[in-house]
């Protein structure tokens, strides 16, 4: 029983390195995703979980209504870490384009996966659930990662990774 204790122990200091693609972001105002968005935040905020976003939420938020702006940038600003674009991401990004995962009018999404495998996050956080969070997509996407010599990426929604405790 020790050793359990001394296992689930480590776990509730280790903060999750998550990496939130623009839908989480403006997920925390939407209806359908606002509570288990709010909740991963309050998380992020508590240190519960390292929430990181980059250039490419960035980008997207430009068009956005300024609350969800504000997330991002504003009063209620929350603490990410901000990860930016890389050559290096933007290969893999192409080759998921090239293996036919999704046509290339989805080209923003494989920026997304791609940066997330990059900086090897814990976990790719969306609510996309046609493009990223879907079990055929989640699996092209690795084995591209594995042939190029990444690791698999951990894709999920807010509501598989906060804590309802």
């Amino acid at each position: 029983m020790i050793g359990r204790h001394r296992y689930k122990k480590a776990i509730m200091i280790y903060p999750k390195r998550c990496y939130l693609d623009t839908s989480v972001i403006g997920g925390y105002y939407d209806p359908e995703f606002a509570e288990a968005t709010q909740t991963l935040f309050e998380e992020i905020r508590g240190g519960k979980v390292k929430g990181m976003i980059s250039n490419i939420d960035i980008e997207e938020l430009n068009g956005a209504p300024k609350a969800v702006r504000d997330l991002v940038h504003g009063e209620s600003k929350f603490p990410f870490g901000i990860f930016r674009e890389t050559v290096e991401s933007e290969r893999l990004a192409e080759a998921y384009l090239e293996s036919g995962i999704v046509s290339g009018k989805f080209l923003v999404d494989c920026r997304h996966v791609a940066l997330a495998s990059v900086e090897r996050v814990d976990l790719l956080l969306s609510w996309n659930c046609r493009h990223i969070v879907h079990y055929d997509k989640i699996r092209l996407f690795n084995a591209v990662n594995i042939i190029r010599g990444y690791d698999s990426l951990e894709i999920r929604t807010p509501s598989e990774v906060i804590d309802y405790g």
